[in-house]
């Protein structure tokens, strides 16, 4: 009875091309340390991945602390590293969204204060000591020779003001203030020094199977639907271990997706001159694709930062003026610092031959020439030891990679789908079509999807192992111009007329 028609009825069919799924090009991952202390004690962010895309939000979730004076020339230094990223990305290049892990637990990471005695001015002081952990403040004042201790919510109340420093609030008794003028102060302050590499690099817990650190890497996606693609640790990846787990972080992520790591070379006691930083790039093994070394440290006026930290805005906000595409190398954009410099403030001068022979060692720098100051160098870690373009070169290494995770995100849904001609047919030509799109914007020269019977032995189809065939150019960074000059002694018969 079911199968009598009578009228008019329609059906669908799948459409038989795929739109491809957007995928976030320079999408930082930043692990380091936050003045979480200013975020009340159940509140707190501590070795959890959290998608930022504002100031306001990353100062909501992990607080923020200025960048300190720490030598007598007035420069000036970040304690903690989400701040230095986050006060280089917001107010010289904006790159959201933004993916930040505070791996500084207060329960661990702790110094005591040295007792001290403040005065009280119409029951406000403020502690002119960065990092003091509220909850664990003990405020003692000697009354009528008698030693008296005060309750937080009872007598005062605490607030951290726009600096970081913590302010002591006395309640009121009537119109009487409850703390005294001369309170003694004790208690605990942050101290980002006491992390260390293995809190950065982190791992997966026995017991409770919580991720930490740089493993945090593989909640991002499931959490966020985003796929993290610029790996740092500004302060910890200078340290030869912290970079090689950045790296191999970055050749798989989630199992499927690929990043890159931005690391730092040392630039204090141990490498104080460029001709150095090769040497330890070798002997520290750092030769890997997924991998781009910076050296020196920069400035902006008084303030020092990471040169990762800046190569990473530089690399957002030239793919986000090419359309998203990372086929535009980041080398020779302006950036925006005003010098180079070692870690103590030293400066370091060097021009093109200098910062050429770095570029030639597969390290990166940045220059002072016709533009002003920008980023310089193409060239990934593995070179000059690999110099296969689609490895070496970091617009076609991150091509490679921004393609490769397209497809992945784009064709997921037709896993397990029948395989068969219609199958393949749609993966082929929803493919093509956007790799064409991308040859007709010269985002690549050339590039198609195949499947080939010679890559695909019955065997494995029989076993539900379906290969197709990618082939792609990316066009490689234009590096070396050469013109060549002669004279042209025609030219001459100009005199007579």
């Amino acid at each position: 009875m079911g199968n009598y028609k009578h009228g008019v009825y329609i059906s669908e069919t799948g459409t038989s091309l795929i739109p491809t799924v957007r995928v976030e090009s320079a999408l930082p991952f930043v692990v380091g340390t936050a003045p979480i202390n200013q975020i009340e004690a159940g509140s707190r962010k501590i070795n959890e991945p959290v998608l930022i895309n504002s100031y306001a939000e990353a100062v909501k979730y992990f607080g923020f602390e200025a960048a300190q004076v720490f030598n007598d020339k007035g420069d000036k230094k970040f304690a903690h590293g989400l701040c230095e990223f986050l006060y280089a990305n917001f107010n010289f290049y904006g790159i959201v969204p933004c993916i930040f892990v505070n791996v500084l637990d207060p329960s661990k990471h702790k110094t005591a204060l040295t007792e001290n005695t403040y005065t009280l001015e119409d029951g406000t002081v403020t502690i002119k000591t960065l990092g003091i952990i509220a909850e664990t403040l003990a405020i003692t004042a000697t009354v009528e020779s008698e030693t008296r201790t005060y309750v937080a919510g009872t007598d005062y109340e605490t607030a951290f003001d726009e600096d970081g420093y913590l302010v002591i609030n006395s309640l009121l008794d009537g119109s009487t203030y409850k703390l005294p003028d001369s309170i003694t102060v004790n208690g605990y302050k942050i101290d980002a020094s006491l992390v260390t590499k293995a809190d950065i690099i982190g791992g997966i817990d026995s017991t409770t199977g919580k991720r930490k650190g740089l493993e945090l890497m593989n909640e991002v996606y499931p959490k966020f639907s985003l796929v993290p693609t610029l790996i740092l640790a500004p302060g910890f990846s200078s340290d030869p271990e912290v970079a090689a787990i950045m790296a191999a972080k970055a050749v798989i992520v989630n199992g499927n997706f690929r990043a890159m790591a931005l690391c730092d070379a040392p630039a204090n006691e141990e490498i104080q001159v460029y001709s150095s930083v090769p040497e330890w790039k070798k002997n520290n093994n750092l030769v890997l694709t997924q991998q781009v070394l910076c050296w020196p440290m920069v400035r902006n006026t008084e303030t020092l930062y990471h040169a990762s930290v800046h190569l990473a805005g530089v690399i957002g906000v030239t793919d986000n003026a090419y359309g998203g595409v990372p086929y535009c190398s980041p080398s020779n954009k302006n950036v925006s610092i005003t010098g180079l410099c070692l870690e103590d403030g030293s400066e370091v001068v060097f021009g093109n031959e200098e910062a050429n022979y770095l570029n030639g060692q597969g390290i990166v720098t940045f220059l002072n020439f016709t533009k002003g100051w920008t980023f310089w160098g193409n060239r990934t870690c593995c070179y000059p030891g690999n110099t296969d373009p689609k490895d070496a070169f970091i617009p076609v290494r991150r091509m490679f990679q921004w393609v490769g995770n397209t497809i992945i995100l784009t064709i997921f849904q037709k896993v397990d789908e029948p395989g068969n001609r219609r199958l393949i047919e749609t993966i082929v030509n929803s493919l093509n079509v956007w790799l064409n799109s991308l040859v007709a914007r010269q985002q690549l020269l050339g590039a198609r999807v195949l499947f080939r019977e010679e890559d695909n032995p019955t065997t494995e189809l029989m076993d539900g192992i379906y290969h197709f065939k990618v082939f792609m150019t990316p066009p490689s960074p234009a590096e070396d111009l050469e013109f060549n000059l002669e004279i042209d002694t025609g030219y001459y018969d100009t005199l007579f007329g």
